[in-house]
């Protein structure tokens, strides 16, 4: 922990630009990677099919599925 204290009181001793410029790769490490989020988005579209051929999805008729979409649009 003394030595994350020390690199952040470093840190807060550069400029304005320098600190954006850090703090933007500290942030972008703790995001998925792109390979990472594919695959997580082709797990999530196999399950919702998974649901929808197997009758365990809740299936809305287009009509109701339209009035809410307006209904946020007009928000």
């Amino acid at each position: 922990m003394a030595d994350a204290a020390r690199v952040l009181q470093d840190a807060l001793a550069l400029d304005a630009d320098e600190r954006a410029r850090i703090a933007h790769e500290l942030i972008s490490s703790l995001e998925p990677t792109e390979a990472d989020a594919g695959k997580a988005w082709s797990e999530e579209v196999r399950r919702r099919i998974d649901e929808v051929e197997g009758g365990t999805a809740e299936l809305l008729p287009w009509d109701v599925v339209r009035a809410r979409l307006e209904a946020v649009s007009r928000r």
